[in-house]
């Protein structure tokens, strides 16, 4: 996995340590929170298979989920909800939940790897040092592995959900914009832990 470990090694390099890679899963759906996740993984990690999220099936993401948990030296995983969402906006909803997940570590890192090429927006910022890296999580071990985590504890929130507000099969499409989301939101209205701010074209 050397490939995938640059970035964190210019940053141990620059006196930083320990260093995290930080990345955010639910920026796009229409319902539940935003999820965020910050790792410090051993320079001698083995997770094989390690890739973005996006990349990987959901058996492999569960797999990689236990591993990463499992193997870090540290990890943390924080989220912000939908009304928070619609009260700021989903790019500061980001930012916190990225802040809040790092916030989470102990110790303090000394450096945080940032997925995107965002830090801050209006009413969040991530304050740690740091450094964005634009498809990071296809670029740094720990970003990759922040980037799982995220996403597997997200899309186990909405499984969970589900079952409280069973008529919108969030089980099935985990909040997103799917044809058989709109067709139950069309049917049904939407939900407590749906983003107004993203139904506005509804």
């Amino acid at each position: 996995m050397p490939e995938l470990w640059s970035y964190e090694q210019e940053a141990l390099d620059a006196g930083f340590s320990p260093v995290c890679g930080c990345d955010e899963a639910g920026a796009g759906p229409l319902a539940g929170p935003v999820y965020a996740a910050a790792v410090v993984l051993p320079q001698d990690v083995d997770l094989p298979g390690l890739n973005d999220s996006k990349q990987l099936s959901a058996k492999q993401r569960d797999r990689l989920f236990d591993l990463i948990r499992e193997r870090a030296v540290e990890w943390s995983v924080a989220s912000v909800d939908a009304k928070e969402i619609d009260e700021t906006d989903i790019l500061s909803a980001r930012m916190k939940a990225m802040q809040l997940a790092i916030n989470g570590l102990n110790p303090p890192p000394g450096f945080a790897l940032i997925d995107g090429n965002r830090d801050k927006g209006k009413s969040a910022a991530i304050t740690t040092p740091h450094r964005c890296i634009v498809k990071g999580d296809s670029h740094s071990a720990s970003i990759a592995a922040a980037s799982i985590l995220a996403k597997v504890s997200r899309d186990r929130f909405m499984v969970e959900i589900a079952s409280q507000y069973p008529e919108y099969a969030f089980e099935r499409h985990k909040g997103y914009g799917t044809p058989l989301h709109f067709e139950r939101l069309r049917e049904y209205g939407p939900s407590p832990i749906h983003r107004r701010t993203f139904l506005k074209n509804l």
